[in-house]
């Protein structure tokens, strides 16, 4: 992955898009049944203090709305409790399956979790040495498969804006500066 250059405090602040549709399986998410998102965006701080505050698992629920509370159960597995539109609380299991320190965290759900998916999130230094990009894919899939997450996005439930805003929470948190989302 090529580093993001920015060289104004606007450029560093925005979050880029893509949303790509599932091809084949990866980790826990069967072929053609899951939603990939990833968005990325730039933090003005080093790799390293990013990468250890999101590996403190139990930190997330500061910057993910949606997420009640983490409890690591080992090293390499953790439990998440989630509440969704309507009260509903689903939760899983997950596994790290990759890591590199101050660079790489991935995982995927255990079975018997309530959701499948799988993701990944990635700390690069940018060109000047002295920000972050932060990209997170996260590939999921849901009760229902595909059509019902094409049908929750057609009523106004957005996974890649939840990300997003996840992302802007983090940044905040991180560099004690809100920012906000440039179109």
């Amino acid at each position: 992955m090529k580093p993001r250059h920015s060289s104004t405090i606007e450029e560093s602040s925005t979050l880029t898009h893509e949303t790509i549709p599932a091809r084949r399986s990866r980790a826990s998410v069967h072929t053609h049944k899951g939603i990939k998102i990833e968005r990325d965006i730039v933090i003005d701080r080093p790799a390293a203090g990013l990468f250890n505050f999101w590996r403190k698992f139990d930190n997330l629920p500061k910057v993910m709305r949606h997420v009640e509370s983490v409890k690591c159960l080992d090293a390499r597995r953790s439990r998440w409790r989630m509440s969704q539109a309507g009260n509903k609380i689903i939760e899983w299991e997950a596994e790290i399956i990759n890591e590199h320190p101050n660079e790489l965290i991935a995982w995927r759900t255990l079975p018997g979790s309530d959701v499948q998916h799988a993701g990944s999130v990635r700390f690069t230094p940018t060109a000047n040495g002295r920000s972050t990009e932060v990209k997170l894919t996260l590939e999921y899939e849901v009760e229902g498969g595909l059509l019902k997450n094409i049908l929750a996005r057609i009523f106004g439930a957005s996974p890649e804006h939840e990300i997003e805003e996840d992302l802007l929470r983090f940044k905040k948190l991180m560099t004690g500066r809100p920012w906000a989302m440039s179109s």
